[in-house]
């Protein structure tokens, strides 16, 4: 067979599919004869040619034809070239090398951290999350990376076969195969092994709360962020990937500590042990698992586990408060309550006394279970949007508050399992039997929990709120009636420096920028406009205020910072306008 009619019966798109490359939109590809991050290399169909236009391409400034192109992909001579394209003619020529593992999850991996450009959602639901994807490597799935043009037959079988696609065995409109994309409308992070390279991907729902959230792909390896350093002296184990994400974006915490995140409560695995083992200069370690039940008996677990690993090493535990957990804090907080909170972390282990450190720890622990006991006989109203109760069977909890009409019990309820931690949310009124009853069914199914125990749980729970409200409105309105207010007078010297400030020109324009140096940055006109109409409250007919704004617009946070520069004891803040 002569060159020509090679030429003539081989076309290029043949040649680039045996290689499994797959060109764009623009017929580009990445030419694979240099490094390329960016396509240079032209493909023209009706020719069969390709040409590289980077300058760094040792094929730059010539055409290549299918023989050409085999030449340089196999690194042979011409000769070995033709024979390798009679072979593709003939169907005899062996396909190229199927990727591994790693590749593929490396190539998928890049391809869901380009769609969270492409992708409004993702990106709302990353900020949401108090994440930056400029500083993290974060991805997201929306589960069309198979259809379109992307469609490719190399693609969906290497999907296939590390479980990103599923075959479910039904058929599409188009008559084509369908498959069923793992963890559709998941934000994604990258699992690493001991080189760095990508062995696992972990994802996180976007659109689901209540039912699973959580997806590893199938035979899971590597660690996140990474394998810690060999240098390592200081390592903060988190209870899961956005925490440790969380803390991972933050620099005062990653210039003296390494981070490594469990795989939930249970989720100290052996490489994690492996890899702690191997850091010959740790000095401590630091738990900072979720404020819940579950991450206390998680700390005391692995802590005993790591204090056998390593005895020379310290160990400590940052406990957050109580339902709270490292990426809620930082939603609610400035990113400075991670340091305060490290540096009051609690001692656990050390090498001077072991003994005396494991009765310390039972001390503790007992200490927390009497504790955990206590409150399971009362409600936990620190915080009066958020209403905790705990039980033997189940935490409770009334998320924003209760209503002051005394004829309804109208709550937000959220029931937890303890062990499982799997949540059921739903809208309530306390006082309908036959609504709590059929609550408690479903609940019982869904958390696998026993339905005549929610139910008791709810009477009691009921009983305690109205207590509550009773008592609340016993003492607003002992309050009303009480003639006389407390006062917080100004010494002298506060006084002094108030009436300085009040004779100042530019009145307006201080205050501003005292409200700069307080915090409220940004929203300059908007920030003393409501600082005004907040002070108005001392006047006899005080001015009022409406915020409008998009989502996620801020308008929440500027009333809150407002609110602060008010005497506490003066602020009033009601969820709903019907309170």
């Amino acid at each position: 067979m002569e060159i020509p009619e090679i030429k003539q019966k081989l076309t290029l798109a043949e040649v680039i599919k045996h290689y499994g490359l797959k060109a764009d939109k623009q017929n580009r590809i990445n030419c694979p004869f240099h490094d390329d991050k960016t396509p240079s290399m032209q493909l023209y169909w009706k020719t069969h040619t390709a040409y590289c236009f980077s300058g760094n391409c040792k094929t730059h400034g010539k055409s290549l034809d299918v023989i050409d192109f085999i030449m340089h992909r196999e690194n042979t001579t011409k000769a070995e070239a033709i024979n390798k394209a009679k072979e593709m003619i003939a169907g005899e020529a062996s396909p190229a090398e199927q990727l591994t593992r790693t590749a593929i999850l490396t190539k998928m991996f890049t391809y869901f951290k380009n769609a969270v450009h492409n992708s409004k959602p993702a990106r709302e639901y990353i900020e949401q999350r108090g994440l930056d994807f400029t500083k993290l490597e974060i991805g997201y799935n929306s589960g069309q990376f198979h259809h379109g043009t992307r469609k490719d037959e190399t693609l969906i079988k290497n999907c296939l076969e590390v479980g990103l696609l599923q075959d479910t065995g039904l058929v599409s409109r188009t008559g084509a195969k369908a498959f069923k994309p793992f963890a559709k409308f998941c934000i994604a992070f990258a699992l690493r092994n001991r080189a760095g390279q990508v062995t696992g991907l972990y994802f996180r729902s976007t659109v689901n709360e209540q039912e699973s959230k959580h997806f590893y792909l199938k035979d899971r390896s590597g660690l996140y962020p990474e394998y810690p350093k060999a240098g390592t002296k200081k390592l903060i184990i988190a209870e899961s990937i956005i925490d440790t994400a969380t803390l991972l974006q933050l620099e005062e915490i990653t210039e003296e500590h390494s981070l490594l995140a469990l795989y939930g409560t249970n989720g100290l695995t052996e490489e994690h042990i492996t890899a702690i083992k191997d850091l010959q200069h740790l000095e401590e370690i630091i738990f900072f698992l979720n404020g819940d039940k579950a991450g206390i008996e998680a700390v005391k677990k692995h802590s005993l586990a790591l204090q056998q690993l390593k005895p020379l090493v310290k160990i400590y535990n940052i406990e957050p408060p109580q339902g709270e957990d490292i990426n809620s804090l930082l939603q609610g907080h400035q990113p400075e309550i991670f340091t305060e909170l490290l540096n009051k972390k609690t001692f656990i282990f050390s090498t001077e006394k072991p003994q005396e450190n494991k009765v310390q720890l039972k001390e503790k622990s007992t200490e927390q279970q009497e504790h955990q006991e206590e409150k399971q006989i009362s409600l936990d109203t620190k915080n009066p949007f958020k209403i905790r109760y705990t039980s033997q069977t189940a935490n409770y909890y009334i998320q924003g508050g209760i209503s002051k009409v005394l004829d309804n019990m109208k709550v937000t309820l959220v029931v937890e399992n303890l062990q499982s931690l799997l949540k059921s949310r739903n809208k309530v009124d306390l006082y309908e039997d036959r609504q709590v009853e059929k609550l408690c069914k479903e609940v019982a199914e869904k958390l696998s929990l026993r339905k005549d125990l929610l139910e008791a749980d709810l009477y009691k729970l009921t009983d305690l709120l109205d207590e509550l409200r009773e008592t609340e409105l016993l003492q607003n309105k002992e309050g009303k009636e009480q003639t006389g207010e407390t006062i917080y007078p100004l010494t002298t010297q506060e006084r002094g420096q108030i009436e300085t400030l009040l004779k100042k020109p530019k009145l307006i324009q201080k205050l501003g920028e005292l409200l700069g140096k307080a915090g409220i940055v940004g929203e300059e006109k908007n920030r003393i406009f409501l600082l005004i109409i907040a002070i108005s409250y001392k006047m006899p007919e005080t001015l009022h205020a409406l915020i409008q704004g998009s989502s996620g617009s801020g308008k929440t946070r500027l009333l809150k910072q407002i609110s602060d520069c008010i005497p506490q004891e003066k602020v009033t803040k009601l969820t709903r306008i019907s309170d």
